[in-house]
């Protein structure tokens, strides 16, 4: 068992022919169950082309139909992002992960919204997660997305973070002692973006295969403090946590776009505040 993805999930590359699109989509494919996985690409331009074997075609809903693929990993350019997260979204899928950074918050209000408006009205509801993430991997299953497939192992502790290269911290700690992951998350630093740590909790607090989570949080924004409210009364399952930025300086931008300390609830030390009150079970502590 697993959250969002595994071994039977579907994948079309959405700028398979980009650099970024091409050696990622190669490094998913050749990781577990990668060449059953990614099925399908997507470029206007290369329609009835194919990238090492997988066909390309001129829109989502096209590769969908033709494939069966569920799920979309976006690779495109930041000015073009956007417009094809909305492509994904139009086409019904079920999951659809933007790698891309540097995604204009203009563009990503516009197509939250158009999102939102699409559920209200009765649509299909697409999950994002993302921009500016990592993706998500379950061990020895599929990974869809950047992070190094080595370093991970099947197991039973979940990982959710804002934070790539703090993810992949985790996951090479929880794999050097013997403890492996059920699914990793990388949901992002953006200011505007889908998923969020409350999501992924509460998909891995229904996971019968996850024991355990790991849940990694940084400066800027309330997410951390909303998981942390929600677990406190709904968690069923040992929690660590970790937020990055202790002694970050008001008002200055640490890296991601979303980490911009205001002065407030979003400061390191209020989120570890909100955490230390979790009511953890077993022998789980907060760190």
């Amino acid at each position: 068992m697993s959250i969002y993805i595994n071994k039977n999930t579907r994948v079309i590359t959405q700028g398979i022919t980009g650099k970024t699109g091409q050696f990622h989509t190669r490094m998913c494919r050749d990781y577990a169950n990668g060449r059953q996985a990614f099925v399908a690409g997507v470029n206007p331009k290369k329609a009835g082309e194919d990238f090492e074997g997988i066909p390309i075609y001129a829109n989502v809903n096209e590769a969908a139909k033709a494939t069966g693929a569920t799920v979309s990993v976006i690779y495109v350019p930041p000015a073009g992002a956007a417009a094809a997260i909305w492509e994904a979204v139009e086409a019904n899928l079920d999951l659809a992960i933007c790698i891309t950074e540097g995604i204009p918050v203009r563009d990503m209000l516009e197509v939250r919204n158009r999102m939102k408006a699409k559920v209200a009205a009765g649509g299909k509801e697409t999950l994002l997660l993302g921009p500016n993430c990592p993706g998500l991997i379950t061990p020895e299953e599929i990974k869809i997305g950047i992070m190094p497939g080595h370093i991970h192992r099947k197991g039973r502790i979940g990982v959710v973070s804002r934070s790539g290269t703090l993810t992949y911290e985790a996951v090479a700690q929880l794999t050097e002692i013997g403890l492996g992951q059920s699914t990793a998350v990388g949901i992002g630093g953006d200011p505007i973006n889908g998923l969020k740590h409350i999501d992924v909790m509460k998909a891995f607090n229904n996971d019968p295969d996850t024991d355990a989570v790991i849940m990694i949080g940084e400066i800027g924004g309330s997410d951390e403090a909303e998981a942390a409210q929600w677990c406190k009364g709904h968690m069923k399952k040992p929690i660590v946590g970790f937020i990055a930025g202790v002694t970050a300086p008001a008002g200055k931008r640490m890296g991601h776009a979303g980490a911009l300390i205001s002065g407030g609830a979003d400061t390191a030390d209020a989120k570890l505040a909100n955490h230390g009150s979790l009511r953890f079970h077993r022998d789980a502590q907060p760190v």
